[in-house]
């Protein structure tokens, strides 16, 4: 079953990284956005924002920036009001994304609203940040339609001689080419990963590093079906075109491609969608993410922190 775009398109951006796609994304549709952050920083100087206070705190834990943005509950349910689809963007690599991205997730499934989420995943010397990236990204696929996620580390096992800053942006043109897509293709719901491979390779090796990407994060019986973006095509020969399309379908129990004809780049490479069916890498983020949501007491709030303002004397 594939997801369907409504019109009107609402773009939510989380945290620093999320921001950006979400300006990026909007221009690219011609849609609404907003943006949530604990970090006025964050906030374009046009268009609309929601920021998160932690009071005080200046180094806020994940936690305390998901307990805030409860308390903004109301004010993202009114922004969301009236629109059909939301694409939200997020880092799970970052506390803002992480932190957010499950209560923003769970209120567009509050209000009825189709969503499809962009994940980014950390790379794997974060790992301060893998479980909490593991939890989020578990809540954010449940209450997703669709969820395509890019994980950094994949990229970066591919390509080891890559810069962290080269990595990041690698992942957000890829999902810019998923982006400008939406309107054209076909995405399928549930879970999508999404690969790709650093500029300047041929067409072979680009495939060849899209595909160890995918399989870094799922096994190959996972896989159910592959979409095939191939950038900059109007520079490359049709008969490589046909040999990496075929080459795509014989790995892939169903695979699409679709050549992006209007790009200017000089440099051409693949972008790969891929609709995924099982277990992920992204599984083992979290210790207890094998636990069924059936079996889970406390699944419906997230781990977050509040201030209660107990008045508690001291006992002698």
């Amino acid at each position: 079953m594939s997801f369907q775009v409504k019109e009107p398109v609402l773009v939510i951006g989380l945290g620093g990284v999320g921001s950006k796609l979400a300006n990026d994304a909007k221009n690219t549709l011609n849609s609404d956005c907003l943006v949530i952050s604990n970090d006025k920083k964050d906030f374009p100087t046009e268009g609309s924002s929601i920021h998160v206070t932690t009071g005080s705190v200046v180094n806020p834990s994940v936690q305390l920036i998901r307990g805030s943005t409860y308390n903004v509950a109301d004010e993202i349910k009114s922004k969301i009001s009236g629109y059909s689809t939301v694409i939200l963007m997020s880092n799970l690599a970052g506390k803002a994304g992480s932190a957010m991205a499950p209560v923003v997730s769970e209120i567009c499934k509050e209000e009825d609203a189709s969503l499809i989420s962009f994940a980014i995943m950390p790379f794997k010397y974060e790992k301060d940040r893998i479980f909490n990236s593991g939890v989020s990204l578990k809540r954010v696929r449940e209450n997703s339609e669709c969820t395509i996620v890019l994980d950094n580390d994949s990229m970066l096992e591919s390509n080891p001689d890559l810069s962290p800053k080269a990595c990041y942006s690698i992942a957000n043109s890829a999902v810019m080419h998923v982006i400008k897509s939406l309107e054209a293709s076909e995405i399928a719901s549930q879970t999508n990963i999404l690969s790709t491979s650093k500029d300047g390779q041929n067409m072979e090796d680009s495939l060849r590093d899209s595909l160890k990407m995918l399989y870094g994060n799922a096994p190959p019986n996972s896989i159910k079906r592959s979409m095939l973006y191939v950038v900059g095509g109007s520079n490359i020969p049709v008969g490589v075109i046909n040999a990496i399309t075929n080459l795509t379908a014989g790995i892939v129990s169903e695979s699409n491609s679709q050549i992006d004809m209007t790009s200017n780049v000089e440099d051409s490479k693949v972008v790969m969608l891929s609709s995924i069916q099982g277990m992920t890498k992204f599984d083992n983020y979290d210790p207890l993410g094998m636990i069924p949501q059936e079996n889970t007491l406390d699944w419906k709030t997230p781990d977050c922190s509040i201030d209660c303002e107990l008045d508690l004397y001291q006992l002698e």
